[in-house]
């Protein structure tokens, strides 16, 4: 059985974007006008024109998806590229260019606990041979910024920079569970997307559920993204005791394992928080001295 690691990537705060854990989605960018928004506020509606559905696009399609004239698109795009930040390929076609990628292994939330979690979540699939995921928050989404599966494990549908609802993902339930004052409250006032029948959608069964999560330490999530998949998650913790991301396992949910991965899924958690306290605090005096 073989294992399969991935690259980070990331986005945006507080809002959760349409197409969120939908792959497929379009967004009706087309009818989004361009009239007062900022020379920034065009560039990043380029890049976010490209998602997990449309990597590739057209300069028509781009200025388009990100609702701008034509010759606004080319003007930024231009710039962009000339940067690193877009590459066209020989067909014409614009993709992320790696300069972009560069930036984002700068940030401590993703790539940094990643580079922290990655041998632990080696060691936890060796032990299981399943999916292990590490995910960190970002506004009312989880990011997913690793991803370790097996040939045979049971199919998900997350993939690394993917962005799901914090409600119905196991390590979602934990960042949730941990996050800021209010933060619980602000899911609950908000409408509730189901992606299977036993996925999360009542504010009363969420509060109770959280509870749970910071009485045990642990999130199980029974089939709320698909029918034959059951995560169980751990926090991550920062050199403060703050919790900065979560990991979990899923594995085929018929096969009633959840009680015997708890202490698997614990014991690494802490590894990774052991390592990010380490290593966040040496940055930290490094920098004092400095």
């Amino acid at each position: 059985m073989t294992a399969k690691a991935s690259p980070p990537f990331g986005h945006h705060p507080d809002s959760v974007r349409p197409d969120a854990g939908r792959p497929n989605a379009t967004r009706p960018d087309a009818t989004r006008p361009d009239a007062g928004r900022s020379v920034a506020g065009r560039v990043l509606a380029v890049l976010d024109a490209f998602d997990a559905s449309h990597r590739s696009l057209s300069l028509t399609a781009l200025a388009r998806r990100a609702g701008l004239p034509l010759a606004t698109a080319h003007r930024l795009v231009a710039s962009l590229t000339r940067w690193g930040a877009l590459e066209r390929d020989t067909s014409g076609a614009y993709h992320i260019g790696l300069r972009l990628w560069e930036v984002a292994t700068l940030s401590p939330r993703g790539v940094g606990v990643r580079e922290a979690a990655l041998p632990f979540m080696e060691d936890l699939y060796e032990a299981t041979h399943e999916n292990v995921q590490l995910a960190v928050r970002d506004g009312l989404e989880v990011v997913y910024v690793e991803l370790i599966s097996g040939r045979s494990a049971v199919h998900v549908r997350t993939r690394v920079g993917s962005r799901w609802p914090l409600h119905a993902t196991g390590v979602g339930l934990v960042l949730l569970a941990y996050g800021p004052p209010g933060l619980g409250e602000r899911v609950c006032a908000r409408p509730m997307r189901r992606f299977t029948e036993r996925t999360i959608h009542d504010p009363a069964r969420l509060r109770a559920t959280l509870a749970e999560v910071r009485r045990t330490g642990i999130a199980v999530s029974d089939r709320q993204i698909t029918m034959d998949g059951l995560s169980v998650a751990a926090p991550v913790r920062g050199p403060r005791g703050e919790v900065v991301a979560s990991l979990s396992v899923v594995v085929p949910a018929a096969e009633g394992r959840a009680p015997g991965l708890i202490p698997a899924v614990r014991v690494a958690a802490h590894g990774i928080s052991r390592t990010l306290a380490a290593s966040w605090g040496q940055e930290s005096l490094a920098e004092a001295s400095g």
